[in-house]
């Protein structure tokens, strides 16, 4: 007969991934993961897996509430630029905001501290970054049919180099005491728009 679980692995799995947002995959252990997920290593291991696998749950869940955001905010109906010029701006204001300055993006983290020797890891953030970089696209050739802009701009080039920009806003803003550095930033590439 099959034991029930006592915990809430779903729980589990969000805690797991505020402690891994928070401290990062190296600088979290097994044992911090026990202590703050409140259940046994056995456990984890049963639920989850090691702790890579743990970590890429986590990088999972963090994805699966990002994307459809993005789809609504820039699928609106209307003038589509509004929509991009917006999502820039959030990811500025968010890369300097106090509160999340100190965690950052998860992708991004990711991307920085495990994507350069971990393969599935680097595969799990180049999907993410496809799936921006097609929404973005959408949007801008949904723009350039509208008459939002300009008939000799690239929709691709441009949604390609947002997604670079909205990487790095997070990086800068992580590691910068300077908010003006991200808004400046994001401004001039907005600019890129008219």
């Amino acid at each position: 007969m099959a034991r029930t679980k006592e915990f809430d692995p779903d729980a589990a799995l969000r805690a797991a991934l505020e402690l891994f947002w928070r401290r990062g995959y190296e600088a979290t252990s097994m044992s911090d993961l026990v202590g703050h997920l409140g259940i046994g290593r056995a456990s984890i291991y049963a639920t989850f897996g090691n702790k890579r696998e743990l970590y890429l749950k986590a990088l999972e869940r963090y994805e699966q509430g990002l994307l459809p955001e993005l789809l609504e905010e820039l699928a609106r109906p209307g003038p589509a630029l509004p929509g991009v010029r917006s999502l820039v701006r959030r990811y500025a204001a968010e890369a300097t905001a106090a509160e999340l300055r100190e965690r950052g993006c998860f992708v991004t983290n990711t991307a920085a501290e495990l994507a350069p020797h971990d393969q599935v890891a680097a595969r799990r953030v180049e999907r993410n970054w496809d799936q921006l970089e097609t929404v973005l696209h959408s949007a801008l050739v949904r723009a350039r049919a509208q008459g939002e802009l300009p008939a000799g701009r690239d929709p691709l080039t441009l949604a390609r180099m947002l997604l670079v920009l909205l990487q790095g806003l997070r990086v800068v803003g992580k590691a910068s005491a300077d908010p003006a550095r991200v808004r400046d930033a994001a401004e001039q590439a907005l600019a890129l728009l008219d």
